[in-house]
């Protein structure tokens, strides 16, 4: 069952409106009944002077694949964290760096967005720009030496865009884009021969 654009609209606006006065209660480090009103009065207002653009989903939330992909992503985080380090202690001069421009398969607003952000949240990765129109996010990379580690930055941007296309787009989607949901048929996607 559906809700009513108009009744999906007030919810969107409740839930952020939620939101905005929890942040701001957070700010003033107060919770009294004065601070939440206030808060309520500067999310609502917000909310009406500066709306947000909104964001088509047709999606739902898959839970094995969402599961499948904040493992990764931490294993990332892990694994990156322990490199930056590495990098940082080691007496050797830096390894060179690159800025890289990937060509995401969705040109949805919302994929590029989280795929940008996920990005960024692996330490050595910075987001330094995103392209709506043409779908391209350039990235810059620590550590990058060679055509090699650029083709290896450039399939682990990749990989983040289908790991959350798999946990939450529709079949059409995941479609448009060339991926699947299925194990075999990720193997496939990855490296272009069937498993």
């Amino acid at each position: 069952m559906t809700l009513h654009p108009r009744r999906r609209a007030l919810r969107v606006r409740l839930g952020m409106a939620a939101w905005l006065t929890l942040v701001w209660c957070l700010l003033w480090s107060d919770f009294s009944l004065g601070t939440i009103v206030a808060g309520v009065v500067v999310a609502l207002t917000v909310g009406a002077l500066l709306p947000m653009p909104a964001i088509e989903f047709s999606g739902r939330v898959h839970p094995w694949n969402t599961a499948v992909f904040l493992a990764r992503f931490l294993w990332d985080v892990v694994v990156a964290s322990w490199q930056v380090a590495a990098l940082a202690l080691r007496r050797a001069p830096l390894p060179r760096s690159a800025v890289i421009a990937v060509p995401l398969r969705s040109h949805s607003d919302l994929y590029l967005t989280l795929t940008g952000v996920f990005t960024s949240l692996v330490p050595g990765s910075v987001i330094v720009e995103a392209h709506r129109l043409t779908g391209m996010l350039y990235v810059h990379f620590l550590g990058v030496g060679d055509m090699e580690g650029v083709e290896r930055a450039r399939r682990a941007v990749l990989e983040t865009e289908a790991g959350i296309m798999r946990a939450i787009a529709s079949d059409a989607e995941l479609a448009d884009a060339g991926l699947t949901r299925r194990r075999r048929a990720r193997e496939r996607d990855r490296t272009g021969v069937d498993a």
